[in-house]
């Protein structure tokens, strides 16, 4: 197939033959614009934080349904560590997909998953069948494999200033699903009680196929951008960002999963129990929009390590949680420390350039092993909160 001179440069020309086309980090694929500026940045912001809104009403009913779902209970766990496995799975190939056919058809993909896993979940939860509901629940994981990439692809090809910028804006959206998720909730929970938890999971679904329409609208906002050169990432700094990350996502898992089935045994109120949840969501990801600032004054690594520090403080600093405040109380501060840990780790391996994307899958494949390895152990009191 051949083309005009003025349909190969204004990008225009048809994706056919895209197999063949393997792009370097950050160069606009055929057919295909980059998000550059404040509008490629809100986009890639909206599109993060409607599947964190997608996640945290998954999360919110994962533990809870494991309980009354699972055959005996050593498989309590098993729908949350599917969708653990599910993220880890897919962290490599969203790198390659990214690379090969752009940023539009790979979120694309991505929301997709997490659209057919949000309708499993509730087809699964109206049968009580748990292990349709296990792969409801890798499939909206495989979805969060691709989430996690948006805050990578906001730092591409920026500077180390605007780095910080997009990462604390890309990764801070994500405090909107704390805000909208209580709402969704509480509202299903009034309308529709005796089916609230198929609500949660439709209502999961819908959110994902927002980000499908993010990602397929954001494609005509992009503009083109020369290439950007891709590094290596020093193996110190590698190795430095995600042990502490990785540590930080093996606490935040370990004491988060047990969190539902604690303050149920306790008598709190479901209700209270996804507000609680959604709390910690908003705390999970709100502290990211100073962590720029933060690493500016006081270095990536410490920041860091900080909120490792936090991590590991929520449960010495808080035993014996009994009420929904004392439960909020250690959720917040385990997800603040999880949130600086995180977003700190993103812009370390960012700070020296953009590294190819092979190298932050890597580093995202090892934060989904640490909290699958956090889940396995949640059920131990001396980790959780049993």
């Amino acid at each position: 197939m051949t083309f005009s001179g003025r349909e190969r440069d204004s990008g225009d020309a048809s994706r056919a033959g895209r197999l063949a086309c393997f792009c370097p980090p950050g160069v606009a694929t055929p057919g295909e614009r980059r998000l550059t500026g404040a509008g490629g940045l809100l986009q890639l912001a909206a599109g993060f934080a409607l599947a964190v809104l997608s996640q945290t009403l998954a999360a919110s009913l994962l533990p809870l349904a494991g309980l009354w779902l699972a055959p005996r209970p050593s498989l309590m766990a098993a729908p949350y560590m599917a969708m653990l496995i599910g993220a880890a799975a897919a962290t490599f190939p969203a790198s390659f997909l990214l690379d090969a056919f752009g940023r539009r058809a790979s979120f694309a993909l991505g929301a997709s998953h997490g659209l057919a896993g949000g309708l499993m979940m509730a087809w699964a939860l109206s049968a009580s069948a748990f292990w349709p509901f296990c792969l409801g629940a890798f499939w909206l994981g495989v979805a969060q494999g691709f989430t996690l990439f948006y805050r990578h692809e906001a730092a591409i090809g920026q500077t180390l200033k605007d780095k910080s910028v997009a990462i604390s804006l890309v990764f801070g959206a994500g405090a909107c699903a704390g805000l909208i998720g209580p709402a969704l909730l509480l509202a299903l929970d009034r309308l529709a009680p005796a089916g609230r938890d198929i609500g949660v999971a439709l209502a999961a679904a819908a959110a994902q196929v927002l980000v499908l329409t993010v990602a397929i609208l954001a494609a005509p906002a992009m503009v083109v951008m020369s290439a950007v050169k891709s590094v290596r990432p020093a193996w110190r700094d590698f190795i430095l960002a995600t042990a502490v990350a990785s540590a930080a996502w093996f606490g935040m898992t370990a004491q988060m999963l047990a969190t539902p089935g604690a303050m149920v045994g306790c008598g709190v109120a479901l209700s209270a129990v996804f507000g609680v949840m959604a709390f910690h969501v908003m705390a999970m990801y709100a502290p990211a929009f100073l962590v720029g600032s933060l690493a500016t004054r006081f270095g990536v690594a410490t920041v860091a390590v900080g909120g490792l520090v936090l991590v590991i403080g929520a449960k010495l600093l808080t035993p014996g949680a009994y009420a929904a405040p004392d439960f909020a109380l250690r959720l917040g501060l385990l997800a603040v420390g999880w949130s600086l840990a995180t977003s700190a780790a993103t812009l370390w391996l960012h700070r020296k350039g953009s590294p190819a994307r092979l190298w932050l899958a890597g580093h995202d494949a090892i934060l989904f092993a640490a909290a699958l390895a956090g889940a396995a152990v949640s059920a131990w009191p001396m980790v959780g909160f049993g």
